[in-house]
């Protein structure tokens, strides 16, 4: 059995500041509820349950890497809807902000239920590899079409894409996918709109990667992550 690895709660504080300077830079503001403390999160009441129950707010995975910068991703989620209240939640779509680091790693996985556009929305390359799963969710040797803003692109089992700031990339279930920031190109500012999604239960990653971080809290919380909502909101299920 392959022993988990646990992110430091100081990279996840790290993670989050640095994605929060650069914004700045690229002059994109966020809702409030990014820069909530600890305690703000505490006292939130039932009116932003909506923030709990479907997720929103920050996320930082190294996937049981060990190494963030190698292999992660930080995630701000802006809206979502619910895969299992859509009475309480009927927004059938998401959107979420990707930060990719220059030359950092998405490993290879895709998604049962979730139709999403990656969009590249500035910074440096984003290189995809893609293949299409076959019924037992092997890398399957048969082409596949994608959608690369609004044209339909086939391209080799393995082949490899390249968004450039302003392109995007339709992935459809079951469509495997790895991407990298293009060394030395530099950070890429990326998002995702898709439909409803949830982190828990919709990701199918090729090997075994922890989606969702085992934390080592080698110092206080500075930023919620949405897996910390259970340990410090009141009102969270």
């Amino acid at each position: 059995m392959t022993r988990r690895i646990a992110m430091k709660r100081s990279e996840i504080n790290n993670a989050i500041d640095y994605v929060i300077g650069r914004l700045d830079d690229f002059k994109l503001p966020l809702p409030k509820f990014a820069y909530y403390t600890p305690e703000e999160w505490r006292n939130i009441d039932e009116s932003e349950i909506e923030l709990v129950d479907n997720m929103l707010g920050w996320d930082v995975t190294d996937f049981g890497s060990g190494n963030f910068l190698e292999k992660g991703l930080t995630v701000f989620v802006f809206r979502n809807g619910s895969f299992n209240n859509k009475e309480k939640y009927p927004k059938p779509y998401c959107e979420k902000l990707l930060y990719v680091r220059d030359g950092q790693i998405l490993p290879y996985h895709f998604h049962w239920s979730k139709t999403e556009d990656i969009i590249n929305r500035g910074g440096g390359d984003l290189e995809l590899t893609i293949w299409q799963s076959d019924k037992n969710e092997e890398f399957s040797s048969e082409d596949i079409t994608v959608t690369i803003d609004g044209k339909k692109v086939t391209i080799p089992a393995g082949g490899k894409v390249i968004l450039e700031p302003g392109q995007s990339i339709t992935l459809l279930p079951y469509q495997y996918h790895m991407w990298r920031g293009v060394p030395g190109t530099g950070d890429v500012l990326l998002f995702e709109v898709s439909t409803t999604n949830d982190d828990n239960v919709d990701n199918c990653f090729y090997e075994s990667n922890d989606r969702i971080p085992q934390v080592e809290e080698d110092e206080e919380v500075k930023h919620l992550i949405f897996a910390d909502y259970k340990n410090y909101i009141k009102i969270a299920k």
